[in-house]
C-alpha cells in the first residue's frame, strides 16, 4: 500500500488526530476537576437533561442544596457560598460535556467512514472496539463518581478513580497507535526481541506509574510526607506496614503509596537509561531520538513531581505535573512503536 493517503484516509487521520487532542484533554479537565474539589458538585447522572446547566436561580439554588447535603460539602466547602459552588459546578459540568462530546465526535464519524466503506477492511474492528471503550469510560466515570456519595466518604474511591484514569490513557494509546497506523497505511509489524522487551517493560511501568498516581491524587497522599529524598527522616517511611493485612497498604496507606510512587519513578528513570544507553550501544539509529527524549521528558518529570510535593501540590505545579505524565506516555508509547512497527516501505 502506498504511504501517499488518498482523500478518504486524510480526513480518517484528521479525524483520529481531533479524538487524540480531546482525550488529551479531558484528562487534564479531569485533573483539574480533581485538583479544586468539583467533581461530587453535580449530584445526580442524567444523560440527557444533565446537557443543560441550571438556568434559573431557583435551579441553582436546589443544585446547591443537594450539594450542601453531602459530606464532602461540611468537611471541605463548609464556607462555600453560592459563586464558589458555580465555580465547582461548571468545572464538573464542563468534564462531563467534553465526555458526551468525545463520545458524539467519534460515534458520528465512525458511522460516515463504515457506511462509505472508508475504513480498511480488517481493522474496522478496532474502530468499533473503541467506541465501545469510551461508552464503558462514561459509564466507570459515574461509576467513580458515585462512590464519593456513599459510607460519609469526601472523595471519590481512590480504587475507581485509578480505574478511570487507567481506561483513558488506554483509549488515549489505542487511538494514538491507530492514527499512526492510519498515517503510515497500517505497517507490517516486526519485533526486535532485546530492546522490544526492555521497551515493553519500560511502556508497562510507566502506566503501572501513572496508576500509582492516581492512588496518590485519590488518597490525598501528596499531601504529607512533603520532603525530598527522605521520608520522615528514612527512605522507607516507619508506617509502611502500618495497615492490615499487608497489602491493602498498597492502596490505602498514603506512607506507602507515596513511598511506592517514589519507587517507581525511579524505576522508570533507571530503565530509561538502560534502555537509551542500549540503543546507542547496539547501533539502533532509529531509537537514538525516541530513546533520548524519553529520558529528557521524564527527568523533567521527576523534577515537577519533587517540586509538586515540597511545595505541597499547588495547582498549577500539580496540573503541569499531570500534563507532562502524559507526555513521557506518549513517548514511551512512540518508542515502543519504533521497536515493533516499521512502515511498508521499510522505514520506522
Amino acid at each position: 500500500m502506498s504511504n501517499t493517503m488518498s482523500g478518504h484516509n486524510r480526513y480518517v487521520s484528521l479525524w483520529l488526530f481531533v479524538m487524540i487532542i480531546m482525550v488529551i484533554s479531558i484528562i487534564l479537565l479531569g485533573g483539574a476537576t480533581r485538583l479544586t474539589n468539583s467533581g461530587l458538585s453535580i449530584t445526580e447522572w442524567k444523560p440527557i437533561t444533565g446537557i443543560l446547566p441550571p438556568l434559573s436561580a431557583q435551579a441553582w439554588a436546589a443544585e446547591f442544596a443537594k450539594y450542601q447535603k453531602i459530606p464532602e460539602f461540611s468537611a471541605e466547602h463548609p464556607d462555600m457560598d453560592l459563586a464558589g459552588f458555580k465555580f465547582i459546578y461548571f468545572m464538573e459540568w464542563s468534564h462531563r460535556q467534553l465526555g458526551r462530546a468525545i463520545g458524539l465526535v467519534y460515534f458520528v464519524p465512525l458511522v460516515v467512514f463504515l457506511m462509505r466503506g472508508q475504513l480498511q477492511m480488517g481493522k474496522r474492528g478496532r474502530f468499533i472496539g473503541i467506541l465501545l471503550l469510551i461508552g464503558v469510560q462514561g459509564a466507570i466515570g459515574w461509576w467513580m463518581v458515585k462512590s464519593g456519595f456513599v459510607n460519609d466518604r469526601v472523595s471519590v474511591s481512590q480504587y475507581r478513580l485509578a480505574v478511570h484514569l487507567g481506561v483513558a490513557f488506554v483509549i488515549l494509546a489505542i487511538l494514538l497507535w491507530t492514527w499512526l497506523d492510519q498515517r503510515q497505511g497500517w505497517p507490517d509489524k516486526q519485533v526486535r526481541p532485546k530492546l522490544g522487551k526492555r521497551t515493553l517493560i519500560l511502556f508497562l511501568l510507566m502506566f503501572l506509574q501513572i496508576i500509582a498516581g492516581a492512588l496518590v491524587a485519590g488518597t490525598h497522599a501528596g499531601l504529607t510526607y512533603n520532603t525530598w529524598p527522605l521520608m520522615d527522616g528514612g527512605l522507607v517511611p516507619p508506617g509502611y506496614f502500618a495497615q492490615s493485612p499487608a497489602w491493602i497498604n498498597i492502596f490505602e496507606n498514603v506512607a506507602s503509596i507515596q513511598f511506592n510512587h517514589r519507587m517507581l519513578g525511579y524505576a522508570v528513570f533507571l530503565m530509561a537509561i538502560w534502555l537509551w544507553v542500549s540503543a546507542l550501544r547496539q547501533g539502533e539509529t532509529h531509537l537514538r531520538s525516541p530513546a533520548t527524549w524519553l529520558l529528557l521528558s521524564i527527568l523533567v518529570q521527576i523534577a515537577l513531581g519533587i517540586a509538586t510535593l515540597l511545595y505541597v501540590v499547588p495547582l498549577h505545579l500539580a496540573l503541569t505535573h499531570q500534563a507532562g505524565a502524559i507526555v513521557v506516555f506518549i513517548l514511551a508509547l512512540w518508542t515502543l512503536r519504533r521497536v515493533k512497527v516499521q512502515d511498508n516501505k521499510g522505514t520506522y
